[in-house]
């Protein structure tokens, strides 16, 4: 495994591997590395010849008073990890290699963003489809692997991929769980203990809503309700959102039909999570 820190370098690597023929897969992350990512390296590593992951905290999607300073990092950890997994490349850049003094430029995918983690955090997508852009432009991979746990991050970087005419093909990858339901996610490392069995409320919620749908309410006022209710009876739960979305146009529907995505974000303490189920009925 070779670990790859300058934008140039891992270009000329990857123009070496598409003139022998190769197939590129890349997963895109923030490093500290949990299950669900590795879930998409063995996915890549399936469906390709070679596999390139980057670790790179990106700073211009984090709002002024969120979390980047104490975001988890642990590069050797990480490393190992990916080493295990049968990783060929590892793009590791510094912030000023991503981001030099005259950097001028965003990305910016307008309409899916003025909802859910778009609203609650005003700027965010626009950091995420800027890196994506940047890191697809560098590694030019012919597949690239995202988690359905991010579902709008991956509805934007689809749409992104599609108005720009990219020539890459988006693979969505399932959510990856603890054995509680609880989404794998790099933030649970900052949940106390009592905060972390709390956390399970939002799988539960999610699931009392399929429940629910399962047995014929189809009215989204009433399904929001009953998970309300269910988060608020945790001692350290505050709900940021709860959404109910046409699955392919991102528009909130106020009656359950067709491919639905019920998703939602809840602070556990200080700690902001998000999950989501896709029901089609």
């Amino acid at each position: 495994m070779v670990v790859v820190e300058k934008i140039q370098e891992m270009k000329d690597i990857v123009k070496k591997l598409k003139k022998e023929g190769k197939t590129i897969g890349f997963v895109p992350t923030m490093g500290y590395l949990h299950e669900g990512h590795l879930s998409l390296v063995r996915k890549s590593k399936s469906q390709n010849d070679i596999t390139i992951i980057s670790i790179f905290v990106n700073q211009i999607q984090f709002g002024p008073n969120e979390d980047y300073d104490r975001y988890p990092r642990d590069f050797e950890r990480d490393k190992n990890l990916a080493e295990k997994e049968g990783v060929d490349y590892v793009f590791y850049p510094s912030v000023k290699e991503m981001y030099p003094d005259d950097f001028k430029t965003v990305v910016s995918v307008k309409k899916i963003t003025d909802i859910m983690c778009g609203k609650s955090r005003p700027g965010h997508f626009d950091g995420v489809a800027t890196v994506v852009l940047k890191l697809f432009n560098i590694i030019n991979p012919d597949r690239a692997y995202f988690g359905q746990k991010d579902a709008q991050q991956l509805a934007v970087i689809k749409q992104m991929v599609k108005d720009l005419n990219l020539d890459v093909e988006i693979v969505p990858c399932p959510i990856v769980r603890e054995e509680d339901g609880l989404a794998m996610s790099s933030r649970n490392t900052y949940l106390s203990d009592d905060e972390r069995k709390s956390a399970t409320v939002l799988y539960r919620a999610l699931s009392l809503a399929k429940d629910l749908i399962e047995k014929g309410e189809r009215d989204v006022s009433k399904l929001k309700k009953a998970m309300e209710d269910l988060i608020l009876r945790e001692k350290y739960t505050r709900i940021d959102y709860i959404e109910f979305v046409n699955y392919d146009t991102f528009e909130p529907i106020s009656k359950v039909e067709g491919k639905v995505l019920i998703t939602l974000a809840v602070f556990v303490g200080t700690t902001r999570l998000i999950d989501n189920i896709v029901m089609e009925v």
